[in-house]
C-alpha cells in the first residue's frame, strides 16, 4: 500500500485484513457456537488488549470505513487522526469514528485496555419507529468532536453496558434475543449523547473552511433529503457552484455529494419498510417519488434486492 493511499475498509473482515497479523472469524469463542442470524449487517466487540497482541504495524496509514466504530479506552494511551485532526486519547476516553470518515491508527501504548465496538448503518436499523439515526448523533457529525471524557462513574457503567452487549449477542438465539442485542448498542449511544452534551455543549470544534462546508451539507441533507434530490439544490442554500460543493464533500468524505443525497434516502425507505406497516406504493409516494416503478428501481439499485423482498426478508 502506497504511502498517501487511503484504503477502504467495507466491513469486520477488511478491518481485520487491514490491521491484525491473524484473521480470527469472531472475536468471541463463544459466538462460534451460534447458529442463528437475522438480517444484514454486522456487529463486532473485541478487547483492546487482544487487538493490540495482533496489531499490524500500520502506523499512520489511513482508511476510510464503511461502517461505524466505539472505542472505550480504560487504560493507556491511543494516539489516531481522526478526519484531519491527530487526537491523544487517554485512559477514560470514548472516541467515535463515523462512516466514510478519514482515520489513521498512530500508536496505541503497551498496556492499553479497553473495548472496540464497530457496527454498520444496517445492523442499527432497529425494527422500532422514531429512531434517531446515526449520523445525528453528535460525535458521528464532521464539525462535532468526536470523543468523550468520562468520570471513574461513567467509565464503570459503559464498560458494563459493552459488556451485556457482547453477553447478547454471544447468547442470540432467536429474533427477539437479536432486537435485544441492538436495542443494547442504541442504549449504549444515547448515553453517550447524554454525556456528550452535557460536557461539550459550549465547545465548538475547529475545522478548515472545506470541512465546515461538508459537514454543512451532510445537516442539510439530513432535513431536506425528501424534497430536494440535487447537488444543486444544496449548493444553492449554501451559496456555492455545484461542482465546487461536490469536488470538496468528495475531498471530505471519499464519496461525491450526490452519494449522500442517494444514501440518506435508501435509509429512509429502510426504516420505514422495517418500521412500518405502509405499502410501498405508500412509502414511495411519502418519500417523494411520483411513480412506484422508479422508487423500485432505486432501492434496487443501490440494496440489490426491491423494496418487498427486502422487507421479507428483514421483517419479523
Amino acid at each position: 500500500m502506497k504511502e498517501n493511499e487511503i484504503k477502504e475498509l467495507r466491513d469486520e473482515q477488511d478491518f481485520k485484513d487491514f490491521y491484525l497479523k491473524e484473521s480470527p472469524s469472531t472475536f468471541c469463542e463463544e459466538c462460534n457456537a451460534i447458529s442463528y442470524n437475522y438480517g444484514s449487517g454486522f456487529l463486532e466487540i473485541a478487547k483492546l488488549e487482544e487487538l493490540k497482541k495482533q496489531h499490524k504495524e500500520i502506523g499512520g496509514k489511513k482508511n476510510r470505513r464503511k461502517f461505524y466504530s466505539i472505542v472505550l479506552l480504560i487504560e493507556g494511551e491511543i494516539e489516531e487522526t481522526i478526519g484531519h485532526q491527530k487526537h491523544l486519547f487517554q485512559a477514560g476516553s470514548m472516541f467515535f469514528i463515523a462512516e466514510n470518515q478519514l482515520h489513521a491508527t498512530e500508536r496505541w501504548s503497551d498496556d492499553v485496555r479497553g473495548i472496540y465496538c464497530m457496527f454498520d448503518a444496517d445492523y442499527f436499523l432497529l425494527c422500532i419507529k422514531h429512531q434517531i439515526k446515526l449520523n445525528q448523533f453528535p460525535f458521528f457529525q464532521l464539525d462535532k468532536e468526536p470523543y468523550i471524557e468520562l468520570s471513574e462513574r461513567e467509565v464503570g457503567m459503559m464498560e458494563h453496558l459493552f459488556w451485556k452487549l457482547n453477553s447478547e449477542k454471544c447468547q442470540k438465539t432467536s429474533f427477539n434475543d437479536d432486537l435485544l442485542t441492538r436495542m443494547f448498542l442504541n442504549v449504549i449511544l444515547l448515553e453517550a449523547e447524554r454525556i456528550y452534551n452535557r460536557k461539550n455543549s459550549k465547545e465548538k470544534f475547529s475545522l478548515s473552511r472545506k470541512d465546515q462546508l461538508a459537514a454543512q451539507f451532510q445537516l442539510l441533507v439530513n432535513e431536506h433529503f425528501i424534497e430536494k434530490r440535487l447537488v444543486s439544490d444544496y449548493a444553492e442554500l449554501l451559496h456555492v457552484h455545484p461542482n465546487y460543493l461536490n469536488d470538496v464533500v468528495k475531498e471530505a468524505t471519499g464519496f461525491p455529494a450526490s452519494h449522500f443525497i442517494q444514501n440518506q434516502m435508501i435509509q429512509e425507505a429502510k426504516s420505514r419498510l422495517l418500521q412500518t406497516s405502509n405499502t410501498v406504493s405508500m412509502i414511495a409516494l411519502a418519500l417523494n417519488f411520483t411513480e412506484y416503478s422508479y422508487f423500485g428501481r432505486f432501492f434496487k439499485k443501490h440494496t440489490g434486492m426491491t423494496p418487498l423482498a427486502f422487507r421479507k426478508k428483514h421483517k419479523h
